[in-house]
């Protein structure tokens, strides 16, 4: 395919996921594909996939951990049959109720007219920090509720 074929096969699988159509998303997959997000303690969607039936529940989990709020790809790149897409997102963590936002950048190869292989590259910390329990961290970090040793 087309450098401007494979940016036009991923335009339609944004499109498809922007309108909540997971099943048409899929279907622009390859059987075997490679789905790989930064593994962050925490949050369960994160991590490598493999194959259509592992992307399939990666898109169930993401739907119950979070609520995108913004989800914008900017900038589609592609050269052979490797595409760049540049975006942004934001979204509401359903488990502790915290907002983030963050730019990303999506790293898609394309083979015989499916999309073979998927890897994301996000601000895990900022994400991190959002599926963190209201509370944890912050306060013991800061020492804030911790005896001290009195001093004689």
């Amino acid at each position: 395919m087309s450098e401007q074929a494979n940016i036009s096969l991923l335009k339609q699988a944004y499109a498809a996921y922007d309108k909540g159509d997971i099943q048409t998303l899929l279907s622009l997959l390859a059987q075997d594909i490679e789905w790989e997000l930064p593994e962050v303690e925490g949050i369960p969607f994160t991590g490598k996939r493999h194959g259509l039936a592992q992307v399939s529940d990666f898109f169930r989990i993401l739907a119950e951990c979070q609520e995108p709020r913004e989800f914008k790809p900017d900038r589609f790149i592609g050269q052979g049959d490797q595409v760049v897409v540049l975006g942004h997102g934001a979204y509401t963590v359903k488990a502790t109720g915290a907002e983030y936002s963050d730019d990303w950048c999506h790293v898609f190869s394309i083979a015989g007219g499916k999309i073979a292989s998927f890897k994301e590259y996000f601000d895990s910390n900022k994400a991190a920090q959002a599926y963190q329990p209201r509370g944890a961290g912050a306060g013991a970090a800061a020492g804030k509720g911790a005896t001290r040793p009195a001093i004689h």
